[in-house]
């Protein structure tokens, strides 16, 4: 008796383990997404395959009516769910293996419909940093020839940002000196922020034997600028998103932390074209600097994000877009708007080759290759500066363009439009 129920055990185990990875296989080849966004007045419809069942609270029909397609031509180990949304909100759905074992949860979020103008305009960015950059470390020799590795020795690296000396708060590069020579080479409490972490440290400055000034030993960097796309705008709010990426510094990598800074008109001056192994440029000229059409709040991972203050249009477009979210971006043709030495905003085609479905923010959401050949022949492919030009394909706004691939100018990255909408703050998220 025994014996037969180690095999029973045995048995259940081994069948345990082999739908345990069925359902890793199922879930790497489908790439199940953990959340879905519907808008009101629209439907989605989920595939669900065997051993995997479906299951739900009953209040989801708050938000969702739910019904199941019977397709004769489907293979009977499949099953279609179509959900139909009414009202804003979120619930819950739930994959099960034979509808018993608890495999995976799904969020269904109903969303309003969003309408966004897009961009695609060439703009300049200035933007300057919260406190400033530490992007050198250097040894200081003072007046007996001694020489002072300060930065290092007290624990301060590359890429840190100083923020305050004595509690003070640093305004830019120029309110460091000024701070530090009136010390008198006393000893200064520095208020360090490394990632999104803050400590104190005390330095003795000291005088260098080359200009007679009281020094820390690093540089530091308080303002950059430079060249991408506007993606949108949102008329309502007057919020916009562009580039699609980070702006980092050229010297350390890491996101540069906004103080404040304002977006301007640019014009394309000239194109360098992408080749293997060496990303292309659009070279931008900053005008009507006294007229910025933005003021920056956000440098992001996800890109940057800011509020208009004087109008801008889109020749291309006098309505706004209704945005798409990942489960209806396809894969096959579509286009980008961007500005190039014509300084017009035009449609340009490409394809989105792959879609990678994902569950939190990342800038590599689809890879695309461009196929119009009059983009490729004045740029190449994608070029350094076209970051953030929006993605359109069956009339909706899908993405921006986020990065080139080094060693194909023709192919490079994308980012979902929802990711860039979450992160501008236009709405809340639905919780």
């Amino acid at each position: 008796m025994k014996t037969y129920s180690r095999l029973f055990k045995s048995a259940l185990a081994t069948l345990l383990i082999i739908f345990l990875f069925y359902a890793l296989v199922f879930e790497i080849r489908n790439n199940l997404p953990t959340e879905y966004n519907i808008q009101i007045g629209e439907s989605h419809t989920i595939n669900t395959t065997f051993p995997f069942f479906l299951s739900f609270d009953e209040t989801i029909a708050d938000i969702v009516e739910i019904k199941t397609i019977n397709n004769e031509a489907s293979n009977f180990l499949s099953n279609e769910i179509q959900l139909k949304s009414l009202e804003k909100g979120t619930k819950e759905l739930r994959y099960n293996i034979f509808g018993l074992i608890p495999y995976k949860t799904v969020r269904v979020n109903v969303v309003p419909k969003t309408y966004l103008y897009p961009g695609g305009q060439s703009i300049g960015v200035r933007l300057n940093t919260e406190g400033v950059l530490i992007v050198g470390i250097a040894e200081i020799q003072d007046n007996m020839g001694v020489r002072h590795n300060l930065a290092e020795g007290n624990g301060i690296r590359i890429g840190d940002s100083l923020m305050a000396i004595n509690g003070e708060a640093v305004e830019n590069k120029y309110h460091v000196i000024e701070l530090l020579q009136n010390s008198n080479g006393e000893e200064v409490k520095l208020t360090i922020k490394r990632d999104d972490k803050y400590f104190d440290t005390t330095i003795k400055p000291v005088k260098s034997v080359d200009d007679e000034k009281y020094k820390l030993g690093f540089w530091v960097r308080d303002k950059t600028a430079g060249v991408g796309t506007l993606t949108f705008f949102h008329e309502e709010s007057k919020k916009f998103g562009a580039l699609g990426h980070a702006i980092t510094d050229i010297e350390t990598g890491k996101i540069l932390s906004v103080k404040d800074g304002e977006i301007i008109k640019s014009k394309v001056v000239s194109i360098q074209e992408g080749k293997k192994g060496r990303p292309g440029e659009i070279r931008g000229l900053f005008y009507e600097l006294d007229k910025p059409l933005g003021k920056l709040y956000i440098n992001s991972i996800h890109g940057i994000y800011g509020e208009l203050i004087n109008n801008i249009s889109n020749n291309e477009y006098l309505k706004p877009l209704e945005i798409a979210y990942q489960h209806e971006i396809t894969e096959g043709p579509a286009y980008i708007l961007t500005t190039l030495d014509d300084n017009k905003v035009e449609k340009y085609s490409i394809e989105i080759v792959k879609i990678n479905n994902q569950s939190k923010a990342n800038t590599k959401s689809m890879i695309i290759r461009v196929t119009d050949p009059k983009l490729l022949e004045k740029t190449g492919g994608i070029v350094q500066g076209m970051s953030g030009s929006p993605i359109i394909q069956k009339g909706k706004l899908v993405g921006a363009v986020t990065h080139v691939l080094i060693n194909d100018p023709t192919s490079g990255y994308g980012i979902f439009i929802q990711w860039m909408v979450d992160e501008s703050g236009i709405f809340d998220k639905y919780q």
